[in-house]
């Protein structure tokens, strides 16, 4: 069974950094193209970014790139969203997910998905 488990979420100042990780087996992060969701209370859940495992291609949603990164760790058992330069609006429960296809695409949709860690900016 796939588990995935996200950290890191918690309260920072706008124009501050939080990491979130996502912790899962290695067999997992190799199966799947990895990718970070979140959902602003009130909204739908939206897409954030994405990792091809193999070749560490990436993808981001327009309105977070440039201050967010996805990565991969060298142990191979996380994938790190790095996010710089937060605003009020990035407020939202962060998700990991394994996804079924790259670049993501709703129609492919995500196979599994983490239990969401908070992140709160406040203004």
């Amino acid at each position: 069974q796939v588990q995935l488990v996200e950290s890191g979420g918690g309260l920072v100042q706008a124009g501050g950094s939080l990491r979130l990780s996502c912790a899962a087996s290695k067999q997992t992060f190799r199966a799947y193209p990895m990718g970070w969701f979140r959902q602003a209370p009130g909204k739908e859940r939206e897409f954030v970014a994405a990792l091809t495992w193999s070749s560490g291609i990436t993808d981001y949603a327009d309105s977070i790139k440039g201050r967010f990164a996805i990565s991969r760790g060298s142990a191979e058992n996380f994938v790190y969203l790095q996010m710089n330069n937060l605003r009020p609006e990035d407020t939202a429960v962060y998700y990991c997910a394994a996804l079924n296809t790259f670049p993501y695409d709703s129609r492919g949709g995500v196979a599994y998905w983490g239990k969401g860690t908070l992140v709160t900016v406040s203004s």
